[in-house]
């Protein structure tokens, strides 16, 4: 964002088109500022994020956005800015359609520790580059059905991080290599539910899992480490292309606005 400085000036104009009220009931917004225990020291900056983000997108007039369930309040209070400015100022920016992940499991992952989501500053997350040790770590100490305390008694899938977790990223063949026993998920639930299938031989399946589905993302991301100059080149490019477009569309606001003064035909100007 601050290698496009189009994006600021595209958020202040946006804020004029928004109210605090209007800010104040975003869901995502409301957990956040709870989260981060801001109470009435909210800093303004966090306070505009939607609007910032409302930016973000439209600058490059994007038509589609994947998100998670987390963030549809974000996207929805985008879509009546957009609404909002061409109802005043007239056609000008896209109205982006929000695509959610097929996979009901990952419309929103919880963290490890069970809580709703993952976040760096809470320390519940599984990131990309972890090492293999430190993803067993993690998954082993993951949070699940507090009730199930003892192998045989029945457990819970339902809200349990550990089976969450498997249903966004277990496929059919990692019974086959890792737990032949089951042919299926839902076979391994069904145990759970009515007992006898103990947390850790769960959980020591989803790190089989896990470790398959990350190992080619680190992998991947260890070759980009070593080749950072490249990496800084691809980064400058991809701005000066992001910066370029976004001028564009800043162009376009300013010409609805009607302050774009020196322009051709604008104040000032004589034909």
């Amino acid at each position: 964002q601050s290698m496009v400085p189009e994006l600021t000036e595209l958020t202040f104009y946006y804020m004029n088109l928004v109210t605090v009220s209007r800010v104040q009931r975003n869901p995502t917004v409301k957990a956040e500022i709870q989260q981060r225990n801001f109470e009435a020291s909210i800093p303004v900056g966090f306070f505009c994020y939607p609007i910032s983000q409302a930016a973000d997108i439209t600058a490059f007039h994007a038509t589609a956005v994947p998100v998670g369930e987390d963030q549809l309040p974000m996207l929805e209070q985008c879509k009546e800015i957009v609404h909002k400015f061409n109802s005043v100022y007239g056609e000008t920016l896209t109205e982006p359609e929000i695509i959610l992940p097929s996979n009901q499991a990952c419309l929103r992952l919880p963290g490890i520790d069970g809580k709703a989501k993952m976040s760096k500053s809470l320390g519940n997350c599984i990131y990309l580059s972890d090492e293999p040790e430190d993803i067993k770590k993690k998954i082993m100490s993951m949070f699940t059905d507090p009730n199930h305390l003892r192998v045989e008694d029945p457990g819970k899938v339902e809200g349990n991080p550990v089976f969450i977790y498997l249903d966004a990223f277990c496929k059919p063949e990692y019974f086959a290599e890792f737990w032949p026993e089951y042919s299926c998920l839902d076979e391994v639930k069904a145990h759970y539910q009515r007992g006898g299938l103990g947390d850790v031989k769960v959980k020591k399946f989803l790190n089989n899992v896990m470790q398959e589905e990350l190992r080619p993302i680190r992998e991947r991301r260890k070759q980009w480490e070593q080749r950072m100059p490249e990496v800084y080149e691809i980064l400058k490019q991809g701005s000066a292309v992001a910066r370029a477009t976004a001028e564009k569309t800043l162009e376009g606001v300013r010409h609805a606005m009607q302050i774009d003064y020196f322009s051709d035909g604008g104040f000032g100007e004589t034909k």
